[in-house]
């Protein structure tokens, strides 16, 4: 029987009931973090922490950085109760404004949020990271604050939709024909033999995986240029990847039907593989340092 985390209690998922009024359902209007687990310990907790925190923040839900924190005890009694500390899993977290009468505006002040979390088990696709996926390019239709992870996930929905009714694995989004991420991770290319991803602004989300391979860079003595790559650049781009905590760092092989590159996984990103790979699989993960888990 599935355990998940509601309001305060650990219960059956069959027993896990939300309130039609909750303003997550009927506006979209919450935060969520996806943390992945292996063999019980919570990979880079303290930035996906800062980051939820941020998102909470920004769009004035009362559940501050202290509330946050004690969430890390809940996603480790998770792991434990649903028996996936002999393995790999991810962490579902979720908080909303809470349940009250529909009115655009917030809800009376006092209103509890909504605190909903979930593990269920990970198995990595280790195929599709060393081979590679398939991708589509598509328009970037989500709204300017993309810096927050919000419950509101509808043009990221079509997108991956879109990606999957053409045999794709990710869709590559297109803001006024630049590329800012991918559908659900962030996203990089090599042009013309220089690594380069969108810089952090309010068009991407400030990836968790994104500001470790920022790290792995750096260690590697790999030059990185935070330049939008055009749609144009894009096509010959000799490399592409896309990562997130359940993607890792994953090769896109082909883009609109067309090869990248010579049509596999290329040496900078074999390189970052395994940079990553060894983090996150060592006895003691590591964790960002503090000037990259805040960005």
């Amino acid at each position: 029987m599935t355990t998940v985390y509601l309001n305060g209690e650990f219960i059956p998922k069959e027993r896990a009931l939300i309130s039609v009024d909750d303003r997550g359902f009927v506006f979209g209007d919450g935060i969520y973090e996806v943390v992945r687990s292996i063999k019980g310990e919570l990979i880079e907790w303290y930035a996906h922490a800062e980051r939820m925190s941020r998102g909470l923040a920004a769009i004035k839900i009362a559940f501050g950085p202290a509330e946050v924190a004690r969430l890390q005890d809940v996603c480790l009694r998770l792991v434990r109760h649903n028996e996936l500390v002999g393995g790999e899993a991810t962490i579902y977290l979720q908080v909303t404004r809470g349940a009250a009468p529909r009115t655009h505006h917030f809800p009376p002040a006092g209103t509890a949020p909504t605190v909903f979390a979930a593990a269920t088990v990970f198995t990595v696709p280790r195929d599709a990271r060393q081979n590679g996926v398939r991708g589509i390019t598509f328009p970037d239709y989500r709204w300017t604050r993309c810096d927050l992870k919000t419950v509101n996930l509808l043009g990221p929905v079509l997108a991956r939709q879109a990606a999957a009714e053409s045999g794709a694995y990710e869709a590559i989004l297109l803001r006024d024909e630049v590329m800012t991420e991918g559908a659900a991770t962030n996203s990089f290319a090599v042009i013309d033999g220089v690594l380069r991803t969108h810089p952090l602004s309010n068009l991407i989300l400030p990836g968790i995986t994104r500001a470790v391979i920022m790290e792995i860079l750096a260690e590697l003595a790999i030059p990185l240029s935070e330049k939008p790559v055009t749609h144009a650049e894009l096509l010959r781009a000799t490399e592409l990847f896309v990562c997130g905590t359940t993607t890792d760092i994953t090769p896109i092989v082909m883009l609109d039907g067309v090869r990248v590159g010579a049509g596999k996984r290329g040496a900078i990103t074999t390189r970052l593989q395994d940079a990553l790979t060894a983090r996150l699989y060592s006895a003691r993960p590591r964790r960002l340092t503090p000037s990259l888990a805040t960005d």
